[in-house]
């Protein structure tokens, strides 16, 4: 409901539901911006501490032992394991949320963005040649694969390939079980 009533607001400021959606959007991003930032400063700490992370499990073999100094590692350098996750935590139930509110508004059914797009509770497809092509989702997946790519990480090169197989993950499962427009 607070999503609904946070588009209708907007709508009414915008005259367009895309477009309202877009800027609700932007606005939640805002606010959850100071959460994310101590994310990304968590996930830093975390990769600072690695290389002596690993130096510790080299030398300490006891699972117990190991798992205790490396709590005491995080604690001296005030690094919270957890708190790169709390954002994410945050952000499910928004998404959840806006998707529930795109899915099952009325409002939103019929209601034109741009170009192609005539209904925002309904999932895109721009037929290109007879053939439906979902423009957006694939535009999704590309920015998401971009910014996989262009950020950096010290991750090993494992999970490094894991990572970018996560957007193509998502750009599939947005085919396969198709999205509202609107979410996308």
């Amino acid at each position: 409901q607070p999503i609904l009533i946070g588009i209708e607001l907007l709508h009414s400021l915008l005259g367009n539901y895309g477009l309202a959606i877009i800027l609700l959007t932007l606005i939640l991003k805002a606010v959850l911006l100071p959460l994310t930032k101590s994310s990304f400063k968590s996930m830093k700490a975390m990769q600072d501490l690695q290389p002596e992370i690993k130096a510790m499990r080299e030398r300490i073999k006891d699972p117990n032992e190991l798992n205790q100094a490396t709590m005491e590692l995080f604690k001296r350098h005030g690094v919270n394991p957890m708190g790169g996750c709390l954002p994410v935590f945050l952000q499910l139930p928004i998404f959840l949320g806006m998707y529930n509110a795109l899915r099952t508004s009325f409002h939103l059914r019929h209601a034109n963005f741009a170009l192609w797009i005539n209904d925002l509770a309904a999932p895109e497809r721009l037929h290109i040649l007879g053939v439906p092509v979902p423009v957006m989702i694939l535009i999704m997946g590309a920015t998401m694969l971009i910014q996989q790519i262009t950020t950096p990480t010290s991750a090993p090169p494992e999970q490094r390939r894991m990572m970018l197989l996560m957007p193509l993950f998502f750009t599939g499962m947005f085919i396969i079980w198709p999205f509202p427009s609107g979410l996308v």
